[in-house]
């Protein structure tokens, strides 16, 4: 009796563990959510420390009716929330180009199409900057390559702990120089190495920082761009594309313009270098040699278009256009640049009306405060949902 008494009570153990195990197998895993990638006006791929999720969905807020996905082999039951949280950059300036501090965030106001929107998200925290200095050595560049390499190296000099940079140069193809670091010589030693090439692909250098570089820095970011505009063998990336993917990202553009229409003998700011500057031209580009509007140098209508490009990239992710004058004044601003960088505010709201894929929504910000200068993005392009959730730039 004894012996059948234990043989039912271990049958009844082994039962009971048995469907515990089955439960078990059957129940959806929910594993902790981590945070969000960080959506800016578009996607974003890779996740910011200390960030609201953003991912553009239907909901308000996060905890609202969130949209979840059945667990699977591929996201390993991971509960997915999308909202569509929109956050921005914002320098603020006084008159004299001065960052101005200590603003809270009843001190903006904040506009999508003219519609007053209610402030969700405010930080105001100095922290380091990764850039990524975009140099051309096209053809175009070679009288200015030494001045390109002097005030690259000036902006280095503007780093401070824990600030990094990554040095890239393209002519017809894109070289990568040196990969982020803060270690000044060795960012100095790469910014020597660059040398003019063949041809000028700038649209395709921009995507390339875009798409492949910068979705892979956390943190506060930016693209210092040293060229003189003018592109000419670009093929996987045009003008309109580029700047169209300025609008979805959230790291800033500045553009440094050096005006080498004289040297490549569009003009005659400089009748000898003019000739030499068009002779070279032409050789290198393939064409007989020439004057201004030789096959291979650029007229005076691409100059234009290029000076009006370097404008938009910097408008239109809410960075500044710089003219190469002089290294001294070049000295100045990267100085405002890097102060910029580790300073700004970042604010962010729920748009009352979240638009399909595709829509351009206008901003404005205002900050209430007299005699100041606001800057940051003045419109964004509504991201589709899945690019979200993959991420982007």
């Amino acid at each position: 009796m004894k012996i059948f008494t234990t043989l039912v009570f271990v049958l009844s153990m082994s039962a009971v563990s048995a469907f515990g195990q089955a439960n078990t197998a059957t129940r959806p895993r929910i594993a902790p959510t981590a945070t969000p990638p960080r959506i800016v006006n578009a996607p974003y791929k890779n996740p910011t420390p200390n960030s609201p999720p953003v991912l553009i969905g239907k909901d308000k807020s996060p905890s609202a009716n969130p949209t979840s996905t059945q667990p699977s082999d591929d996201d390993g039951g991971v509960i997915r929330v999308e909202t569509n949280l929109v956050t921005m950059p914002v320098s603020v300036l006084d008159r004299d180009g001065r960052f101005i501090t200590g603003l809270q965030q009843k001190d903006f106001r904040i506009f999508e199409n003219g519609v007053e929107q209610k402030l969700d998200y405010f930080q105001s925290v100095e922290q380091p900057f990764t850039v990524i200095l975009l140099i051309d050595v096209s053809p175009s560049t070679a009288f200015r390559i030494d001045e390109i390499q002097d005030a690259a190296i000036t902006f280095v000099n503007q780093l401070r702990t824990g600030d990094r940079v990554m040095v890239i140069s393209f002519d017809e193809d894109i070289h990568v120089l040196s990969p982020v670091t803060s270690n000044r010589n060795q960012l100095r030693s790469a910014i020597r190495e660059a040398r003019f090439g063949d041809g000028t692909s700038l649209y395709e250098a921009v995507d390339y920082a875009l798409d492949y570089q910068l979705p892979q820095i956390q943190g506060r970011k930016a693209v210092v761009l040293f060229t003189d505009g003018v592109d000419t063998t670009s093929r996987r990336a045009g003008y309109d594309s580029t700047l169209k993917s300025t609008e979805e990202t959230e790291s800033l553009f500045y553009t440094i313009r050096y005006d080498t229409s004289g040297d490549m003998g569009v003009g005659n700011n400089n009748p000898q270098r003019s000739r030499w500057g068009g002779i070279l031209g032409s050789i290198i580009m393939g064409g007989g040699a020439g004057m201004g509007g030789s096959p291979g140098v650029a007229s005076r209508a691409e100059y234009e278009k290029g000076r009006r490009y370097l404008e938009m990239l910097a408008q239109n992710s809410g960075g500044r256009e710089f003219e190469a004058q002089s290294i001294y004044n070049l000295d100045s601003a990267f100085s405002g640049i890097a102060e910029e960088l580790r300073r700004q505010y970042s604010i962010g709201y729920y748009p009352e009306n979240v638009g399909r894929v595709g829509d351009r929504k206008q901003i404005k910000i205002r900050v209430m405060r007299p005699g100041v200068v606001v800057r940051a993005k003045n419109s964004y392009i509504v991201g589709q949902a899945n690019r979200n959730i993959a991420g982007g730039r």
